[in-house]
């Protein structure tokens, strides 16, 4: 009589431990982000030596990020109502910034964007697979060609929890 009782709450707690273990809420910080090029297996900094960002999994299933390259590689306008064309435009080109909803099934992540800093996101969905180790998520994109050269790449983003 004991032992069915053991084995159910010994169940219970490793399903509910399992849930636990896959679940993305929170906030984290960019720690880095980098493309492998799949033709040559070179691996670069996608966003500079020392990128910046937030990315936030609400529980009601919302999510956003922000982005942007190291400092050393964005412009710092004299003043802000004096910002040139120029400036605009390389500040634009170094960053990425989405909001909308997202799907987490302990492997992959499903981002579905209801606006962006680019046009041509809104209303898609970027599928990125899941590495979870401690307090770090690691987002791999699927191959693709990178929308700086063309070449097909693989993107890692590694993130560490902040709360």
């Amino acid at each position: 009589m004991r032992l069915p009782l053991v084995v159910a709450v010994v169940s219970t707690v490793s399903v509910a431990a399992l849930a636990e273990d896959r679940r993305l809420e929170g906030t984290y910080k960019l720690i880095s982000s980098t493309r492998k090029i799949l033709e040559t297996g070179q691996v670069v900094d996608t966003y500079g030596k020392q990128p910046t960002g937030y990315i936030h999994y609400g529980p009601d299933g919302r999510m956003l990020v922000v982005l942007v390259s190291d400092k050393n590689d964005r412009p710092v306008p004299q003043d802000v109502n004096a910002i040139t064309d120029e400036q605009r435009i390389k500040l634009f080109k170094t960053m990425i910034a989405y909001a909308g909803t997202y799907k987490f099934d302990g492997r992959t992540v499903e981002h579905h964007i209801d606006v962006s800093w680019n046009q041509a996101w809104t209303g898609t969905t970027l599928v990125r697979d899941v590495r979870l180790e401690g307090d770090k998520v690691i987002l791999t994109t699927r191959p693709a060609p990178s929308a700086v050269d063309g070449k097909t790449s693989v993107g890692t983003i590694t993130w560490q929890r902040v709360n």
